[in-house]
């Protein structure tokens, strides 16, 4: 195989070929440099890139490389070799190394792999099925505001995005590029064979790999939207998306992600408004009662706001280390893609109107949220309604005991609750009950049945909460699903609380720069007067890491008379400053 480099892409980065087979293909070249090579540098080895990689360009990528070893937060294969499911080896403690704690809890609940692409990872089952459960239910909820679900390519052509200017300068830096669509194969001069991208194969256009949807979907709308009978359009799409980070986290960040897209076309601005408003309640809706994770709600600064939006509305969450991580998105677009892609309609006196746009979006990173909002130093912690496994029955079989019976016994009970609940058994005769004990609960799995020839003869099961709280029997009888959903309800909201209770507390209300900076190494949210300014919120972020989570919206009442805490002048708002992932 050998590596080529193709055209300048129209941001001055330079493309890389990467290349996986022959046939039909797409060439894919990277505006992020160093993470396109460094995947090049690991699959073909240093001394065969030498040959065939510009000397300035391996120094570039030399550089990354070395970078990218030091920082904790990146994917550490030896750590997720180490800590298997399986693996007796005990979890650090969160106090003392934040980032190694999240990624061994990952590691032993099986929830991803490493993948041979950097900044990808492979979600394995137990990690996918918390996203389905997630998906299923916000599906509902969607369905139920009126949209509906559709799907677009996942090439949009570079003009699209040149027609944007404030967007496409949000996202240049981390496209990947479609540059040709062949490969051919080659023999280099040791005799050995590969193949590189075929010179006479270059696309007219180059194509962008999906950052985001909206281009290739505002395209589309000028051809669906004519009259205000076409309006309002509400869209949904379940998609992958790619935006090449040069620093990655499991779930928080990664090249490659999941997640869901809202594209909504609006008669009015108000109308768009009110409906980016309500799709963040949809998602506050979620978070509260299926993830157990409280949120603020509130709107971004004008720096952090989303690249093409007038507005956006933000849901955050804290971490129990007491940064903040940004959960879901609602973006009120205003007309700015409907005159990019001349979206027009007639209204009802037959003017020609633009029309009024929202986008909004949750993803992925929900499940980094869940483990670092509920997790311990046991391992993963989940709430009953997205467990992959929220039951599992672990049967004590005796050397000279009732063997039979009691798998027979455990078998009618697995049936009766896997009408409702996802339900395994753990009859492994080669692990004993206290290792499998141990194991299910680093994968967090809610509640844990034992059923032994005792609990048979009795009619019941021996339970334990993944949260704790002593354990308890449970009869096996006709109200047992009404027992098993009461035990889960009250986890629910018991988890909830805890996490409630985190945010309260430590949601501090400071009025000097001073005092947040004293408090900001141990985490936490600060309230305070602020009066808008870019440059003193980029001051404040090159300072001390921090930065503008949100005006929260409960509180901007507050703001009239008071002084902003960093520049003394009279405050515009109330914002959160904190940490961020």
């Amino acid at each position: 195989m050998q590596a080529t480099t193709t055209a300048a892409s129209p941001w001055g980065e330079t493309h890389f070929s990467l290349t996986r087979s022959m046939g039909v293909c797409l060439i894919v070249g990277f505006a992020a440099i160093g993470a396109a090579l460094s995947s090049l540098l690991t699959s073909l080895g240093r001394s065969r890139c030498q040959s065939s990689v510009p000397p300035m360009v391996m120094m570039a990528t030399t550089g990354v490389e070395d970078d990218v070893k030091t920082d904790p937060d990146e994917i550490d294969t030896e750590l997720f070799e180490k800590f298997s499911s399986s693996s007796s080896e005990k979890i650090v403690s969160m106090e003392k190394d934040y980032s190694k704690w999240y990624q061994q809890v990952i590691a032993c609940a099986d929830l991803i792999d490493v993948s041979p692409v950097r900044g990808c990872m492979v979600l394995k089952p137990n990690g996918f099925a918390i996203w389905e459960e997630m998906k299923a239910d916000l599906d509902k909820r969607f369905k139920a505001t009126g949209h509906r679900n559709a799907y677009f390519p996942l090439f949009i052509p570079q003009s699209f995005l040149s027609k944007e200017a404030e967007h496409v300068e949000g996202f240049a830096k981390e496209c990947a590029v479609v540059t040709h669509h062949r490969l051919r194969s080659v023999t280099d001069e040791n005799g050995n064979k590969g193949v590189e991208p075929d010179p006479a194969a270059k696309l007219e256009e180059s194509l962008i790999v999906r950052p985001t949807s909206e281009t290739i979907i505002w395209n589309m709308y000028g051809r669906w939207i004519q009259s205000y009978r076409d309006l309002p359009v509400l869209i949904n799409q379940w998609a992958n998306v790619v935006r090449w980070e040069m620093r990655t986290r499991p779930f928080l960040r990664s090249a490659e992600f999941l997640w869901q897209e809202g594209h909504t076309a609006h008669a009015t601005s108000d109308e768009a408004i009110a409906e980016s408003r309500r799709m963040l309640d949809v998602y506050v809706d979620h978070c509260k009662e299926v993830l157990a994770i409280p949120v603020i709600k509130g709107e971004k600064s004008e720096n952090e706001r989303f690249a093409g939006a007038d507005m956006t509305l933000t849901i955050e969450a804290m971490m129990q280390n007491g940064w903040a991580l940004q959960s879901g998105t609602s973006h009120f677009l205003g007309q700015n893609f409907a005159k990019a892609f001349d979206v027009k309609y007639q209204d009802d006196e037959g003017a020609q109107q633009y029309v009024w746009a929202t986008s909004w979006g949750v993803s992925t990173r929900l499940i980094g949220a869940l483990i670092m909002t509920h997790s311990d130093d046991t391992g993963l912690v989940l709430p009953p309604k997205v467990a992959p496994t929220q039951i599992v029955i672990i049967p004590i079989l005796k050397k000279n005991g009732p063997r039979e019976e009691v798998l027979a016994f455990t078998e009618k009970v697995r049936e009766t609750l896997a009408v409702h609940y996802r339900v395994e058994v753990d009859a492994r005769e080669n692990v004993k009950p206290g290792s499998k004990y141990y194991e299910w609960e680093r994968k967090g799995v809610p509640l844990r049945m034992e059923i032994g020839p005792r609990d048979m003869e009795k009619g019941a099961a021996f339970c334990a909460r993944r949260i704790g709280g002593g354990k308890f029997s449970l009869s096996i009888d006709d109200d047992l699903v009404a027992n098993v959903q009461e035990v889960f309800d009250t986890m629910h909201e018991e988890m909830y609380a805890a996490a409630a209770a985190r945010l309260e507390d430590r949601t501090y209300r400071v009025e000097t720069y001073q005092e947040m900076l004293d408090k900001l190494g141990d985490g936490g949210f600060f309230l305070v007067p602020w009066k808008a300014d870019n440059e003193n919120e980029d001051k404040i972020k090159d300072d001390c890491k921090a930065t503008i989570r949100c005006y929260p919206m409960e509180y901007q009442a507050e703001a009239e008379g008071k002084t902003c805490f960093y520049s003394g002048e009279p405050a515009t708002h109330m914002a959160i400053f904190a940490r961020a992932y």
